[in-house]
């Protein structure tokens, strides 16, 4: 085993370092969700894309309830 570690020393330390990274990046992305915020945006204040985003909800105006 020790033999293992001796020879591959360098494959597991660039592993180590890239789990690492992609660990870093990922789990802020889940805290922001689980918060409620969007990964990629502020939101559609000032934004001259906002319809192409995916957080665009065109607002619909709900009229009365009919009366029988």
């Amino acid at each position: 085993m020790v033999k293992f570690f001796a020879e591959n020393w360098g494959t597991i330390l660039v592993v180590l370092i890239l789990i690492a990274i992609v660990t870093a990046i990922i789990v802020p992305m889940i805290i922001n969700k689980k918060k409620g915020k969007r990964s990629s945006c502020g939101g559609c204040s000032g934004c001259t894309g906002c319809s192409g985003c995916g957080s665009y909800r065109p607002s619909v105006k709900k009229s009365a309830p009919e009366e029988k």
